[in-house]
């Protein structure tokens, strides 16, 4: 069971991450909140390194996977990030701003690392609960499914799922268990929204003022 759901967590984020890059290419524009591109990318340029160090492993290969995957994903958004912020942000800005962001997200992880005695799994679930929030603010604040799709969506779902049956359920780690569990209903809270935005494509557009007191 336990190959089974770490190969179904990479397979499933590995598709997250194919659709991000094809969306973002696509539409010139990034498909992951910035915070969430900046914590995965460490997480796993960090852990891929980390893992494959001690030798060959299916996680390990899969956090390679993921780690060159981001690559691209990162090129998007610096590529075409600065079109979704406001005219006064100059590429200077947006670009020390990127830097900023990654560099904080190599030290949050490395903070982890220092404290916690399974790091990789704490950071990992609180960044994909922070992701999962991030994505539904991305859907609001883009008004549509700009850089996003179901399939996305679907796969982000099952990609944290898995762990979190493994880890939570079968590894008996009830804090992940309970953030796996908080990952999920917000997933699906996003899954039902990218529905919903299909099949309304113009009622994000509307009422472009503030709501009413």
């Amino acid at each position: 069971m336990h190959p089974f759901l770490t190969a179904l967590s990479g397979l499933a984020w590995t598709v997250v991450y194919v659709e991000a890059i094809r969306i973002g290419f696509r539409q010139k524009t990034y498909a992951m909140p910035m915070a969430a591109l900046g914590l995965n990318f460490a997480w796993e340029s960090i852990y891929a390194v980390d893992s494959l160090a001690a030798g060959v492993s299916l996680q390990g290969v899969i956090n390679l996977i993921w780690a060159l995957a981001d690559v691209a994903i990162v090129y998007t958004f610096f590529a075409f990030g600065r079109a979704e912020l406001p005219r006064f942000v100059t590429r200077t800005m947006f670009a020390a701003w990127g830097v900023l962001l990654f560099a904080a997200s190599y030290a949050v992880q490395f903070l982890f690392m220092a404290e916690f005695e399974h790091p990789s799994r704490y950071s990992a679930f609180l960044q994909n609960l922070l992701m999962s929030g991030l994505f539904i603010a991305m859907l609001v604040s883009r008004r549509g499914l700009r850089g996003q799709s179901l399939t996305i969506a679907v796969a982000k779902w099952l990609g944290t799922l898995a762990p979190t049956i493994l880890i939570g359920v079968l590894d008996h780690a009830p804090f992940i268990l309970g953030l796996g569990l908080l990952c999920c209903v917000f997933d699906l809270v996003y899954v039902g929204l990218v529905v919903w935005a299909r099949r309304n494509p113009d009622a994000l557009r509307t009422g472009e003022g503030p709501a009413p007191a």
